[in-house]
């Protein structure tokens, strides 16, 4: 499943970025790395963008660029 596919409050582990080049780079640069936990906060009334949590800060991701992040889940509330 991929990051735009979690479910609001579910957590998940990154698994993979896919796609290439600056965006790739991007998502590294914020955290978003293999093995580590990350949980959609919230998401916005157009569906777009996602609020992120992940290594104890918040960020908002486009929905497209979540569509690259590969993740696991593991468990809701």
């Amino acid at each position: 499943m991929t990051l735009d596919q979690l479910g609001i409050h579910h957590k998940a582990i990154i698994v993979c970025i896919k796609g290439e080049g600056i965006l790739r780079k991007r998502l590294l640069e914020m955290g978003l790395i293999p093995g580590t936990e990350v949980e959609i906060l919230r998401v916005a009334p157009m569906k777009d963008p996602l609020v992120i949590y992940i290594r104890h800060y918040t960020f908002t991701l486009r929905k497209e660029d979540a569509s690259l992040i590969e993740v696991e889940e593991v468990s809701h509330v």
